[in-house]
């Protein structure tokens, strides 16, 4: 059929009820949400810059050590002896028997076990321990990147449950919950933090490698209740739709109701909030590391390695390596802005008043 025909055949038409759904069909092409949610956040240029950023992050941190290991064999907690050839001029006011005087050359061979300079094999040379700096910048990403995905999952847990039974049930229920929420709200999260990292690291009965965990339940348990108010939020607006009258009347338990019918609907919402708070918890946990109280030694952060530079131990590294501190402090930015540069573009592609 020629486009002409096409024309006659929709001008044929009396009215648009006389469109038959072949017609539309092969007028108009249905695109489901997803779609149009990733069509509206790939428009959007920080978004493209943010994703990349953060599969940069991911390959530099997750595939990065394994490259690095197999080529050079470089480990996280392997000291490196760097050797380094000095040539050491010595002049004596010594007389020889000719009577002469002679300027004596001593051509040494030192070695290096910390502070080394960039090479060919340390790219960013060694810390004052003698760790590669590039090595642990990716397994410093790694320690950073899961403690934030996990402390998010666990907040979204807590919050979706709790907002959720507090959303639905109201009355005595929504009372307690929020009055909770309202006691967490109110406290000081750092300085909470800094208290209780310093208690953790002061109990001698828990293992070092052990006081990560409980850095992540202390984070956890101080940045669930924004998860907690969006989700009472949007199912105090969605109980009363028609579709959950529905629902309550063919006998569907509340637990279903709650988890199967409302909590899908605030999924965007919860989203587009982890996906901002991702950074927050990158920063809360680098913070603690630059004040010692994050990963133990000798494992790696991004938080700890910027502590090197710290002015309460001397000003040399800050004003002569900056190799050892600059670039764990630009990753920290890179990911941070990343995951805000996604998260925004997430809530645009989310809220269907925004005009693309």
């Amino acid at each position: 059929m020629t486009m002409d025909n096409e024309k006659a055949k929709v001008s044929s038409y009396t009215d648009y009820s006389e469109i038959t759904e072949q017609d539309l069909g092969q007028r108009f092409r249905v695109i489901s949400p997803g779609r149009m949610v990733a069509k509206r956040f790939f428009k959007s240029k920080l978004s493209v810059v943010g994703l990349a950023m953060i599969i940069f992050v991911f390959l530099f941190s997750f595939v990065g050590p394994l490259i690095v290991d197999a080529t050079w064999g470089h480990g996280e907690t392997e000291v490196f002896e760097v050797p380094r050839v000095s040539d050491m001029l010595t002049t004596a006011d010594f007389k020889a028997p000719d009577g002469k005087t002679y300027d004596y050359y001593d051509k040494s061979q030192t070695t290096i076990l910390y502070k080394a300079p960039l090479s060919g094999t340390h790219w960013l040379g060694t810390d004052t321990s003698g760790f590669d700096i590039f090595t642990r910048l990716m397994y410093g990403g790694r320690i950073s990147l899961m403690i934030s995905f996990i402390v998010i999952f666990l907040e979204t847990v807590i919050g979706v449950f709790l907002g959720g039974l507090a959303g639905y049930f109201g009355k005595w229920v929504d009372m307690l919950v929020m009055r909770i929420v309202d006691i967490f709200a109110c406290l000081p999260g750092l300085p909470i933090l800094l208290v209780l990292s310093a208690a953790i690291s002061s109990i001698e009965a828990i293992p070092a490698e052990h006081r990560i965990y409980y850095l992540m339940a202390a984070i956890t348990l101080m940045g669930w209740t924004g998860v907690a108010r969006i989700v009472r939020g949007q199912i105090l607006m969605l109980r009363e739709q028609e579709y959950m009258l529905a629902a309550e009347t063919t006998g569907i338990k509340a637990f279903n109701r709650i988890f199967k019918h409302l909590v899908p609907n605030a999924m965007p919402q919860l989203i587009v909030n982890a996906t901002l708070g991702l950074g927050g918890v990158i920063l809360y946990e680098s913070t603690l590391s630059f004040l010692g109280l994050g990963v133990p030694f000798p494992r790696a952060a991004w938080g700890s390695m910027i502590a090197l530079a710290d002015p309460s131990r001397g000003q040399e590294i800050l004003a002569n390596y900056p190799n050892m501190w600059v670039p764990a402090g630009l990753l920290i930015v890179i990911t941070v802005l990343g995951f805000s540069f996604i998260g925004d573009g997430l809530r645009d592609a989310f809220d269907p008043r925004m005009k693309r």
